[in-house]
């Protein structure tokens, strides 16, 4: 396949320039960029462009199904647990002695 894409492009590489100006469709000066290119999009390229939103579509949900798989040996988040934390609870304060190594 690759090696028909080569001779193919070397054989039209031969046959001439392309003149960009006989091939480009003729504009409204009258109408912005912005709505060109949205006219373009919504009538001449709209299957390709539907197209694209599914493969986004599918990569979005391929992503969440993948990320949210149930694994083993995963320690589960108690919210409520945490909430109901005291600071007392979660800092001890030690006078530690200088040059010695804390205990647990």
């Amino acid at each position: 396949m690759l090696l028909a894409e080569i001779i193919l492009g070397i054989g039209l590489w031969s046959a001439g320039p392309i003149e960009l100006a006989q091939r480009a469709a003729p504009t409204d000066p009258n109408i912005s960029n912005i709505k060109a290119v949205g006219m373009l999009l919504y009538t001449r390229y709209i299957f390709l462009f539907e197209a694209a939103g599914l493969v986004l579509l599918v990569a979005m949900i391929g992503a969440i199904v993948l990320t949210h798989r149930a694994r083993g040996g995963v320690k589960g988040q108690n919210i409520a647990k945490q909430n109901r934390r005291r600071p007392q609870d979660a800092v001890r304060n030690i006078n530690q002695p200088t040059g010695q190594g804390v205990e647990l």
